[in-house]
């Protein structure tokens, strides 16, 4: 079979989700070869080969970590051409989207961005996509190159596939613009011991609805009953309720997890695209009229602050 590049999202060698289901959307085009950029190839090796990857390709350099994308790009140009896939695949993270696009171009490729499922094709390999706010799903498919696919992440549930996994050194020759922009410095996100909001399988959302940053806590104590990440609406964020970085919409993060609960929104069509695609929508809301129950797979008519309490409870009774 053709191989398939898959680029490894991953946490000082400990791989994310998101490439695990990429490696398994991969198996269905192709054998799935993992190109591993940064310490601890070795490591990650045993994860990626438990879900199909039939190579490693591995390579580190301070320049991954110094500067920003364009390092990357020029190691995931050297591997494209080392092995010549029929497609290669990236998580639809911003930095995964930028990747792509710069690799895209580079290679005279057309590039998919934000697919929500692959398959094999006559043609090649075709992603299925919700487009304008998801009110729509498209089937599409690269006419010209090699595909570059960026997939959203809970497209797919990671599938183990024991395969080699052989770690080979890729070489890799940095280009005049790979250190133009450096990083600085960094400041380490604050753990909340919640899942990170754009991979999560449960997201459990607050809106204009819960009236205040001091009462979000109904809805954070729901998420952690569930072990889900916390979004936000725009409105929340506005308000300053809730941080930026956790809001859901349009304008802020797309998330597509098995269960979406939307507590006190009103489904305005900003926050719509961003959780459209979700696999289970439940929404409370005071409301009867409110357009998010034309959306919903559940919807409960009530007060935010009775409901979420003793769902909580009961969800704490049904674990315990």
């Amino acid at each position: 079979m053709a191989e398939v590049l898959v680029y490894v999202d991953h946490v000082n060698g400990a791989v994310r989700k998101p490439t695990l289901e990429l490696l398994t959307l991969a198996r269905r085009i192709g054998d799935p070869v993992a190109v591993h950029l940064g310490a601890d190839a070795d490591g990650a090796a045993a994860t990626l080969a438990e879900y199909g990857a039939v190579k490693v390709l591995a390579a580190d350099a301070p320049e991954f970590t110094d500067y920003l994308v364009v390092p990357k790009v020029d190691a995931l140009q050297a591997a494209y051409e080392a092995v010549f896939p029929a497609a290669v695949l990236v998580p639809s993270s911003a930095d995964g989207k930028e990747i792509a696009a710069r690799l895209a171009l580079r290679i005279g490729s057309g590039v998919i961005t934000d697919a929500v499922d692959l398959e094999a094709g006559d043609s090649g390999p075709v992603a299925t996509q919700s487009v304008f706010a998801a009110a729509f799903t498209t089937r599409s498919r690269v006419t010209k190159g090699t595909p570059v696919i960026t997939v959203k992440p809970n497209s797919a549930a990671p599938e183990a596939a024991p395969a080699a996994g052989t770690v080979e050194q890729l070489p890799v020759t940095f280009g005049e613009k790979a250190t133009g922009t450096k990083v600085v410095s960094r400041t380490p996100r604050e753990s909340t011991g919640r899942p990170e909001l754009t991979e999560a399988a449960i997201v459990v959302s607050g809106g204009r609805g819960v009236n205040g940053a001091e009462n979000f806590s109904v809805v954070e104590n729901l998420a952690d009953a569930l072990g889900a990440a916390v979004g936000a609406s725009r409105a929340a964020v506005d308000a300053g309720w809730y941080p930026h970085t956790h809001q859901v919409g349009q304008t802020g993060k797309s998330v597509s997890p098995q269960l979406y609960i939307a507590a006190g929104i009103s489904g305005a069509i900003q926050h719509r695209a961003g959780m459209q695609t979700s696999k289970t929508i439940v929404a409370v809301n005071k409301d009867e009229e409110a357009p998010i129950f034309d959306l919903v797979d559940y919807g409960v008519v009530g007060d935010l602050f009775d409901v979420l309490p003793k769902l909580t409870e009961e969800v704490k009774a049904r674990k315990g």
